[in-house]
């Protein structure tokens, strides 16, 4: 069950309160996904790290709310509601296009998040010819299952699958038409995880990310396609338990 957000926010979701944890993650979704997919993450982290789920708009309970299709206004948002929650050190956390908005959200943050965890998704100075939002319904459909993100029972679901589709395809547009600040870069650490056979994001793709940060950066590799994570939740869990320790200076 969601615990109310902080005056009620529809973007933040919280939904395992971890009062005494020294870090609080902000995990952003992928292209279509929802906060409730980081409901196993959060559960899994409780009560050492507290995860803030984030709920953009378009879909499950914001689905009558307009979609945003532009990574920079996505980011303004969620960078603004984050505020509130700074009274802790912050890390982010984000999944496919969900790392792009994490990057962006890093470089307007007041107080630079702890660590950047990027996953699934090519740096920001990298660039591909990418047109998937511009297919019909069916088109966007075989993209789904390409990647095996979208839970099968959605997929075989007609009336649900056209439910969610604007949002799918806003989501597309804003992750495809992205394309990040020359010379951006965040102010901490970035970890870079990814799936060996990911067809959105090859190995050099992702070391990319080095060009993004004057601090740290490591790449770490897991078996596995788009959605590797999900197969490896233990072994990325490790990676968060070693990479989410708070600084002594903060």
């Amino acid at each position: 069950m969601t615990v109310p957000a902080r005056g009620g926010q529809l973007w933040i979701r919280r939904f395992h309160p971890a009062p005494d944890a020294g870090v609080r993650l902000v995990a952003l979704p992928h292209a279509g996904g929802s906060a409730s997919f980081y409901f196993p993450l959060s559960r899994a982290l409780a009560p050492r790290v507290e995860v803030l789920s984030v709920q953009y708009p378009g879909r499950q309970d914001r689905r009558a709310e307009p979609c945003i299709d532009d990574i920079g206004e996505l980011a303004d948002r969620i960078a603004a509601e984050l505020r509130q929650w700074a009274d802790r050190p912050l890390a982010l956390f984000g999944h496919s296009m969900g790392a792009a908005v994490g990057f962006e959200v890093a470089r307007r943050m007041d107080v630079a998040p702890i660590r950047l965890i990027a996953s699934g998704r090519r740096a920001p100075s990298t660039h591909r010819d990418e047109r998937v939002h511009l297919r019909d319904d069916d088109g966007l459909v075989a993209d789904l299952r390409k990647l095996s993100g979208t839970a099968a029972g959605v997929l075989g679901d007609e009336e649900l699958l056209r439910m969610i589709l604007p949002a799918v395809r806003s989501d597309y547009r804003a992750a495809e038409t992205y394309q990040g600040e020359s010379g951006a870069k965040v102010a901490c650490p970035i970890t870079v995880l990814l799936g060996d056979d990911d067809p959105k994001v090859t190995l050099a793709e992702a070391e990319a990310w080095r060009e993004h940060t004057d601090s740290e950066v490591d790449v770490r590799v897991f078996a596995g396609g788009h959605f590797y994570l999900v197969e490896h939740q233990e072994k990325v869990l490790a990676v968060l338990d070693e990479r989410l320790k708070v600084p002594d200076s903060v």
